[in-house]
């Protein structure tokens, strides 16, 4: 776009000095004329001559979004006479355009004034070569006559004074500084613009044009308009404004340096903004809690999707804790059996249609006329509608749970069975795991699911495996040791599994025992392999939850494993991700097993050398269940986040023995998932155990060239055995509108699905690939699909050198940014270990929506102030936690703050903090290093309130139990390792800033674009 054009002729008269994106002038001020030449844009002219000296139009109105343009027209007439003065922007040179431009007769600042020029006598000619690049916003048009002597600045809000020569060198290296106003998100100072909508920011004067226009000039007291471009009238006002977001992305006059106000990025300081506008329009459909789609409008054709770069599927939450007073409903069919469709086996539901004096029933699905049966006939009204609709949960609800009758059983529901496998070698006694482990489940017996079925079992291994009969008719329990690893066996099978309401008695005996029996163990063995198939070989009957408690290496027997460790010179290789697969098929295999015979898995890892968690997680994914992982593990400190976590593992709600599958409207269908599950067919999930805190994502495909229906609907069924002993059905059903405009899909895109969906998808790569493929997918990923976007509104709008999305992904591309530092993909092998990052990948896989973005973008908010005032117990935690960004300039060293990210809390105390609040809340420990200190409620209410708030933290989800960590300002490398390697949006060990992110994706996208 090198432009340049150094000899300018005078000022054009008003007649050629028009913009093709302007309103009409007002009643009474004639239409001005434009030349062919114009930007290359030719509709019909009819040139006028007014009355008078000519008029020049209105301020302020200009279509938003549109650089104001005009051409310099080669030969065009002398200048008239001089026009009444209104405001408007003067352009400085420009930055990066490339070759030089004519000086000023005066040296102009920086960033020219916003002025009037003189009532008479020629102005000064005004250059630009190339592009327009200084990023600045318009300031709303002010009233005629000379401006107030404040606003000396073309950026709105901008600067008392213009800057001085030396501005742009004032801050080397450091923060960019803040142009007020400039993306596209800002809140303008001033009257509104006409023609701009709320979600819309300001225009961008940054633009690049064909360069067979010429340069482009800027003239004070002039606006460009085009005669005979109208605006549509003030009810489709919505016509004529941008409905996507921007960032200008340009450099500073003068600079390299990007003038990019950062700190108006778009960040998710709310969290998880789910979108309501759906939900609005479908009141029926399930709660979003349970089924999120990627976008909300499904694409009519194959074409059409090939177009939507971003994932196109959705994610699930089958058994998603309702909030307080919201019940799914629990239907009875009786005699009648559950209604469902003949062909395709949909569960009745609201979108079904009753027709023949409701006598039949269409399926929403197929489209299949079914007969109702006597018992649930209902009269039709006038509309049609069932006469009993509102006694009919399944007929308005999006989400009910369906009692199953016998012949959806295979056998008599199974009762809840907890089998705990638990290593007892040297380091487990050590650091207090077993002694813990075993205090845990005795204070859960009362609250385990399924009173007074539920059954429980016990086995021990280090070197050899040790056997527990616990019968009801023993006062003590029987402890069996079997020595031989090769040919396992099992004693007593009959006895191992018992009952826990009989054998309560001989149970906590165990449990009191069992830390005392292995205190001086010296054992250091693991014989890991022969346990695990011992559980299988007792728990293969029924089923159940294994929970593993493993301390140490597998060492022994099938299944042992080597000290594969982080070789540094495997990374960057084509053998890297080896390192993150199971070493043994032995793992897959067993996982295999387990779920042919509904049992599930939950792994508790805790040493503080290489476990091999790639391989014992393969236990866990392939069975539905999931990793718990606690490196280093001592009593002292780790001991309440295992306490509260196997709690909640022993005692939330599970579905036993489950399947699900998920059916959509003809033509779709889900073609893959990911998550923690054993694929059963093509389109049915094995869970052998499931709950609350379980996530599944998919994605769909087209079967068909072309949709024909307007509408396309999905139902999840979640088939499984309530603790209670029944068989039930979960039914989650919703309804998507079937689109032809790919605009329409980005405006109804969820951005939490696509985050869960890609997260998914970069974990799994990082299981065939290096990590820098897995990154670079995602940003490609998400290259394609602002890059589809631009082209799509390329055509109607001038977009020049911003960086242009939707709403709805307005925070996708720091979200992309935050999946290629989360910790499964991060750096290299120095960044994170490799049982660090399998377990973190492990645990992203499942996560729910909410708890996954919470954990890629976590809360940082400042206490000290909120703890100097004086107020009320914590009623609202919003009013208190207000959300920084994640950024070391957010971090003031007078200051404490919590870093919060759903699996630990950080308290931030600053080098310059007051004393007094440090030995408030730390009591005689205030001034020293506070690795070794650890925070408890003092004798003051400061103390109290901020212990009420970290409690107040913990309860807002109880899924896991964040551990509170302590760190000073400079205590390295606590400091980094803790904190500072975790605010992504700043540029840490090699990695991208999140300035530097978007602009890398801006370049790409412009590339092809």
């Amino acid at each position: 776009m090198n432009t340049e054009n150094r000899n300018f002729p005078a000022r054009p008269p008003p007649s050629f000095s028009s913009s093709p994106f302007a309103s009409a002038p007002p009643p009474g001020v004639p239409p001005q004329s434009v030349g062919p030449e114009a930007v290359g844009f030719r509709p019909p002219t009819r040139p006028f001559t007014p009355p008078g000296p000519p008029m020049a139009p209105p301020a302020g109105v200009m279509r938003p979004g549109q650089p104001p343009l005009v051409s310099q027209i080669p030969g065009s007439r002398p200048p008239g006479p001089p026009l009444p003065s209104f405001p408007s922007t003067a352009y400085g040179p420009p930055g990066g355009g490339g070759g030089s431009f004519q000086r000023f007769p005066t040296p102009p600042p920086p960033f020219p004034a916003t002025q009037n020029p003189p009532p008479s006598g020629p102005s000064p000619p005004q250059t630009l070569a190339g592009h327009l690049s200084p990023p600045m916003s318009f300031r709303p048009q002010q009233p005629m006559g000379p401006p107030p002597p404040s606003m000396t600045s073309g950026l709105p809000g901008g600067f008392a004074s213009p800057p001085g020569p030396g501005f742009q060198q004032s801050m080397p290296g450091g923060p960019q500084p803040s142009y007020p106003g400039y993306p596209s998100n800002q809140v303008l100072q001033g009257p509104p613009k006409p023609f701009q909508s709320p979600s819309q920011g300001p225009p961008s004067a940054v633009s690049s044009y064909p360069s067979q226009t010429g340069g482009f000039s800027q003239h004070p007291g002039q606006q460009n308009m085009h005669p005979s471009y109208a605006p549509p009238p003030t009810s489709n006002v919505q016509g004529l404004v941008e409905d996507f977001n921007s960032l200008s992305l340009s450099n500073i006059p003068g600079s390299l340096e990007p003038g990019l106000d950062h700190t108006s990025f778009p960040r998710p300081l709310d969290g998880d903004v789910e979108p309501s506008s759906f939900a609005e329009a479908h009141p029926m459909n399930c709660h979003s809690r349970y089924l999120r789609l990627t976008t909300s409008a499904i694409p009519n054709s194959q074409s059409l999707a090939s177009r939507w770069h971003l994932p196109l599927g959705a994610v699930v939450c089958p058994l998603a804790e309702a909030p307080e007073g919201e019940e799914v409903p629990l239907i009875d069919f009786g005699s009648s059996g559950i209604i469902r469709c003949r062909r395709c086996r949909t569960y009745v539901n609201p979108y079904v249609t009753f027709t023949d004096s409701g006598r039949k029933w269409r399926c929403n699905i197929c489209s299949m006329l079914n007969d109702v049966p006597g018992e649930y006939f209902s009269h039709l009204d006038a509309t049609g509608r069932r006469m009993d609709m509102d006694q009919r949960p399944e007929l308005t609800k999006g989400s009910v749970e369906i009692i199953a009758p016998t012949e959806y059983m295979v056998r008599p529901p199974m009762p809840p069975i907890y089998f705990f496998l638990i290593d007892v070698s040297f380091s487990a006694t050590k650091s207090g795991m077993l002694e813990v482990a075993t205090q845990t489940i005795k204070s859960c017996l009362d609250n385990l699911p399924g009173y007074p079925r539920t059954q429980i079992g016990f086995i021990t291994y280090d070197s050899t495996l040790h056997f527990y009969n616990m019968k009801s008719s023993l006062s003590q329990p029987q402890m069996m040791v079997v020595s031989d690893l090769d040919d396992i066996f099992v004693p007593l099978p009959d006895d191992l599994l018992v009952n826990l309401s009989e054998s309560r008695n001989v149970v906590e005996a165990f449990l009191d025992s069992l830390p005392l029996m292995f205190h001086d163990n010296v054992n250091v063995e693991s014989a890991f392999g022969p346990a695990l198939k011992a559980a299988y070989m007792v728990m293969n009957q029924l089923g159940g939850k294994l929970l593993i408690f493993q301390n140490s290496l597998p060492s022994l027997g099938v299944g042992r494993l080597k000290l594969r460790g982080d070789d540094p010179r495997v990374y960057g290789t084509d053998k890297e991700y080896t390192l993150r697969v199971a070493e043994d098929t032995f793992y897959k295999q067993m996982a295999a097993d387990c779920t042919k015979f509904q049992i599930g898995i939950n792994v508790y890892a805790f040493s503080d050398k290489y476990t091999d968690i790639a391989s014992l997680g393969t236990l866990a994914k392939y069975t539905g269940g999931q990793v718990y992982y606690y490196p280093g593990f001592q009593s002292s400190i780790h001991g309440d986040k295992l306490r509260h976590e196997l709690a909640r593992d022993l005692t939330r709600e599970t579905a036993w023995e489950s399947v699900m599958r998920i059916r959509c409207g003809k033509g779709i269908r889900f073609s893959s998932y990911h998550g923690n599950f054993m694929l059963r067919s093509t389109d049915l999930l094995a869970l052998p155990a499931v709950d609350c805190d379980k996530a599944y994502a998919m994605q769909l495909t087209l079967e068909e060239t072309l949709l024909t229906t307007p509408t396309v609907y999905f139902q999840v069924a979640l088939l499984y055995t309530a603790s209670c002993g029944e068989r039930r059905i979960r039914v989650h059903t919703a309804v998507a509108p079937v689109v032809t405009d790919l605009g329409e899909m980005y405006r109804q895109a969820d951005t939490g699905s696509i985050v869960s969906v890609y997260s998914r998808l970069a974990i799994e790569k990082t299981l065939s690939s290096k990590l820098d493929d897995a990154r670079n997918v995602i940003q490609q990923k998400i290259v394609k699909a602002l890059r589809e976007y631009r082209n799509l509104n390329a055509v109607q709008h001038r977009l020049g050198s911003r960086l242009i999305y939707p709403e709805s992904l307005k925070f996708l591309p720091l979200y992309g940014l935050a999946i290629g530092k989360s910790t499964p993909l991060q750096g290299g092998p120095a960044d994170a270990s490799l049982d660090d990052r399998c377990a973190a990948g492990f645990t992203m896989m499942a996560l729910p929506v909410k708890k996954l973005l919470k954990l890629l973008y976590p809360s940082l908010f400042r206490v000290d102030e909120w703890l100097l005032k004086p107020s009320a117990d914590l009623d609202d935690l919003k009013d208190v936690v207000r959300r920084l960004p994640l950024a070391a300039e957010s971090l003031d060293s007078r200051g404490l703050y919590i870093y919060d990210d759903g699996f630990r809390l950080v308290l931030w105390f600053g080098r310059m903090l007051s004393p007094d609040i440090a030995k408030n809340l730390l009591g005689s420990d205030f001034a020293a290093e506070l690795s070794r200190v650890t925070l408890q409620e003092q004798e003051n209410g400061m103390s109290k309130k901020l212990m009420r708030l970290i409690k107040k933290v913990r309860e807002n989800d109880p899924s896991y139990h964040p551990m509170c960590f302590l760190v000073r300002q400079g205590e390295q490398p606590r400091e980094g390792f803790l904190l500072l390697r975790h605010l992504i949006e700043d540029q840490m060990g090699g990695s991208t800033s999140y300035v530097d992110w978007i602009l890398q994706l801006h370049r790409q996208i412009q590339q092809n674009a």
